[in-house]
């Protein structure tokens, strides 16, 4: 990229003069900088990196980013961005240079954030307990009684373990004097942590080398402590910890099924929790089972339609209940959101003194609240300097979609009508001085430039108190703007290093050696059993339509002629379940995979990266041909190409998939609508009124002609193809097959046998395969197909009413 030598460069750099025009860094005037002192000199935490960069051409840079970009589109990291043209889901928006900080400045950080955090925790105790700050005069009474996050319910409800608050996130950002603010807090259900780890995991793939000589602290201890900290507080050794979740539609969701995966927790929504006895419990197919953790990750007025929000339809009837009996903890408690107010921070210093007899050590962007006349009278004379906006928002001023208003943008007329408007609605307002971010490095377009930060620090409780994440993410500026910074709004986010002057410990969440044992899997949702299940018979639908309409476009390809009738017939048997063979790729097979789809997006927990993109490789593929594709010998190409994909999927589900329940109700999904499948198939086109070559399209929708002419000395007929693909149960194309495997795996579920007896299903399930597996080829007619077709429906809803009710 430059033409001078490597060295010379390296000391440019160092000194912060940069003569490669890429690295020609230069700070903001009046604005701090993370990498940049105010001398203008880099910052010694930063030379390694830089000039490391520095050292590179530009293309191994590219490749590099490329790799961390191929690593987060492979993992299938997004969030739900929500605009003017609906909710769509974007790729993680990484910022690929790091932001370094100094292990020694990011200690001041964390004892700061510990004491907010314990300062907190004091706050909402008093909230929610005696009341005392508000009595003192040191809170305002309209704060907390107009506040819509304070939910009234909750008042006296002591937690059970002791303690309201588990798990908080801070905004945190860097003033022109070089000190940090704390912007925000965050304790209703902080958000990013997960994608904290996947950022880091993201960097480290473009900067591997870079990473393992810089003496960067890791963050698996940070986990393992929190991990370890929930499972200490569980009441019984049987019970469960849980995340809860609004559901796949949640902006983060990808998040909620990452963390709960990564550290081992069931991910649960709402429907999936019932209380009784004021325990909670989960559903799962092997009944009842209580839960005595709930990491919750949605807004407290929709956890329980009871008592809190009527119009919720994610929560579950009775939470408040159970927390009254102290039955369950959950993280956060039920009501924290109050803690997010913007005006709160208003009223967090004088609170601090008085509660812990100290200063903030990490102070709050200077707020005021306009409920006040002289603090009225402050924002109204100061108002070129000063953001107005919601005073109960929970969001900071660069965050909250356009609620704030900036001074520095009235006009002169507008200005001064602010004195009335703080005067009539002043309770509702908060007035926050303007801030100035700090920037940090980003590569723009080929270059490094300045682009203004904000970090998401997280804080956890452990068993030996609040440690702070070493790191977190930082999020970035698309422009010179704050505003920018917020994800929706085209920011992205960086990972942050915390660097020592020393090696660091690697800490692993894997148990040590010596302590090994091996943990079954927890007892399978309910709500999960039914998607892998409904997954299942998805994606079989779908591989069945594509076999036949495969079989039916290569004959048209040849016939050219749809009323010939044979293709007639299939076009008949087809339009009975809603495919249309005039459109090359219809829109009902589109509808299978897109169900297929949304099943597994509700199990995003449960399912490998690698299948996840394969299926939705699948998904995209078809919409693609849909767009394309002409009938004939073109769809019959496109079908096998489709076939492939979905091939690919299913080998990745049978040789990666963890063979316990999940597993079962998966397969039996696949051999149910399997069989369904081929009955109806031969039930159709096996009669004696079948049209000519109905038999051998039979045997090739069966994916059964190589064996047919091996095993059996004739000419395709009636009998032999019935055989094969009826009652063969060595093909696992045949009806007998799947009822095999169908008996073989309903005798592993719970409950299958209660005090020696069958259960209904169990019961069926046996009737049904000892049925026809003494049936001969003889006795299997149209009659015989219907009735099967039938009972297998029966099985279907059996299994459902036994295990997915």
């Amino acid at each position: 990229m430059g033409k001078k030598p490597a060295t010379e460069r390296r000391d440019d750099i160092r000194a912060g003069i940069g003569n490669d025009p890429a690295f020609a860094y230069s700070a903001l005037p009046g604005v701090a900088d993370e990498m940049v002192d105010n001398k203008g000199a880099v910052r010694p935490v930063w030379q390694n990196l830089l000039a490391a960069l520095a050292r590179m051409p530009e293309k191994e840079l590219l490749e590099r980013f490329a790799r961390a970009d191929r690593y987060l589109r492979d993992a299938g990291v997004f969030y739900r961005a929500y605009g003017a043209k609906g909710v769509s889901e974007r790729n993680w928006p990484i910022s690929h240079i790091p932001v370094l900080i100094d292990e020694r400045e990011w200690q001041a950080l964390s004892e700061g954030l510990q004491q907010r955090a314990d300062l907190l925790e004091e706050i909402i105790a008093d909230i929610y307990g005696e009341n005392r700050l508000v009595n003192e005069g040191l809170l305002p009474p309209a704060l907390v009684a107009a506040n819509p996050e304070f939910l009234r319910p909750l008042v006296g409800i002591k937690p059970a373990d002791g303690h309201y608050l588990h798990f908080l996130a801070f905004e945190i950002g860097r003033g022109p004097d070089g000190n940090w603010w704390v912007l925000a807090d965050r304790a209703q259900a902080p958000s990013g942590a997960g994608f904290a780890l996947e950022t880091r995991v993201a960097t480290t793939r473009a900067f591997s080398d870079i990473y393992a000589e810089t003496n960067v602290h890791r963050l698996a201890s940070f986990f393992g402590a929190f991990r370890d900290a929930l499972q200490g507080a569980k009441r019984g050794a049987a019970d469960r910890i849980a995340v809860l979740t609004p559901g796949p539609a949640n902006e983060t969701y990808y998040e909620h099924a990452y963390i709960a995966r990564y550290l081992g927790f069931m991910l649960l929504e709402g429907e999936d929790i019932t209380v009784v006895n004021d325990q909670m419990m989960v559903r799962t197919v092997a009944g009842l089972r209580p839960i005595s953790v709930l990491w919750r990750r949605l807004d407290a007025s929709y956890a329980d339609p009871l008592e809190l929000n009527q119009q919720s339809h994610i929560g579950t009837p009775g939470m408040v209940e159970a927390l009254r009996a102290q039955s369950v903890t959950i993280v956060n408690a039920l009501g924290s959101g109050i803690l997010e107010t913007r005006a709160l921070l208003a009223f967090m210093p004088i609170i601090c003194r008085h509660l812990r007899g100290e200063d903030l050590k990490l102070p709050s962007i200077a707020t005021w609240w306009c409920g006040q006349k002289t603090e009225r009278e402050h924002v109204a004379a100061h108002i070129e300097k000063m953001v107005i906006g919601p005073a109960y928002s929970c969001m900071p001023f660069f965050d909250d979609n356009g609620q704030s208003v900036l001074g520095s943008t009235l006009r002169t007329t507008a200005k001064e009508s602010i004195a009335d408007w703080l005067t009539r609605d002043g309770h509702k307002l908060v007035g926050q001085e303007v801030v100035t971010l700090s920037t940090t490095p980003a590569w723009v377009n080929g270059k490094l430039l300045p682009r203004p930060m904000s970090l998401r620090v997280f804080a956890a409780r452990t068993e030996n108190g609040w440690q702070i994440m070493p790191g977190g993410f930082a999020r970035i500026g698309s422009g010179d703007d704050v505003a920018a910074i917020a994800m929706q709004a085209g920011g992205s986010a960086a990972d942050v290093w915390i660097v020592s002057d020393k090696p660091v410990e690697r800490h692993t969440l894997l148990p040590a050696e010596e302590t090994f044992t091996r943990n079954m899997p927890g007892s399978l949702p309910s709500r999960a059993a039914d998607n892998l299940f409904w997954l299942g018979r998805y994606i079989e639908r779908a591989e069945g339509a594509l076999r036949i309409l495969r079989a039916w476009h290569g004959r048209f390809a040849e016939a050219a002629d749809p009323t010939q009738p044979l293709l007639a017939a299939v076009s008949a048997y087809l339009a009975a379940v809603d495919i249309d063979t005039k459109e090359a790729v219809p829109e009902n097979l589109l509808r299978n995979i897109d169900s297929a789809v949304y099943s597994a997006s509700n199990i995003r927990d449960r399912f490998s990266p690698d299948g996840w993109l394969a299926l939705n490789d699948l998904a995209k593929t078809a919409r693609r041909f849909k767009e394309k594709i002409k009938s004939g010998d073109d769809a019959s190409h496109a079908m096998t190409i489709l076939l492939r994909k979905l091939a690919g999927f299913a080998g990745l589900v049978h040789e990666n998939m963890y063979r316990f329940t999940g597993w079962r109700f998966l397969s039996l999904g696949r051999y149910i609508e399997r069989g369904l499948h081929m009955t109806r198939l031969l039930g159709y086109m096996s009669g004696p009124e079948a049209p000519d070559g109905a038999l051998d399209m039979l045997l090739e929708i069966g994916d059964s002609v190589m064996t047919h002419r091996r095993r059996y000395n004739v000419n395709t007929a009636r009998l032999t193809v019935t055989d094969l693909l009826a009652l063969d149960p060595l093909n696992p194309r045949s009806i007998l097959f799947q009822m095999n495997e169908i008996h073989r795996e309903v005798e592993q579920l719970p409950n299958a046998l209660v005090n020696g007896q069958m259960s209904p299903f169990y019961r069926e399930a046996m009737r049904l395969h000892s049925g026809l597996a003494v049936m001969t080829p003889e006795t299997m007619n149209g009659e015989v197909y219907k009735q099967l077709e039938r009972e297998l429906e029966r099985l279907s809803d059996l299994l459902a009413q036994t295990y997915l009710g």
